[in-house]
């Protein structure tokens, strides 16, 4: 990891959902994965409330209202 990515806080510009798993594309190019099993309510959901997220905090976090999510970018990654 460059060193210049531990000293600012990860910000999203971009994520959405497959049938497995949750993506983030991050503002410094980095694309992160995990898996939807990692959130209940985002894998019960359907693939319409997974599609209505909306960034919050300039990219700190998402949110899904219609599933009541809410998760922070750096809980993906550290």
């Amino acid at each position: 990891m460059p060193p210049d990515a531990l000293r600012h806080e990860p910000l999203a510009v971009e994520a959405w959902c497959d049938e497995h798993a949750l993506h983030v594309r991050l503002l410094d190019g980095r694309e992160v994965s995990v898996p939807l099993t990692w959130f209940p309510r985002l894998a019960q959901a359907t693939s319409d409330q997974r599609a209505q997220h909306r960034l919050i905090g300039r990219g700190v976090g998402i949110h899904w209202p219609s599933v009541d999510e809410d998760i922070s970018i750096k809980s993906l990654l550290f």
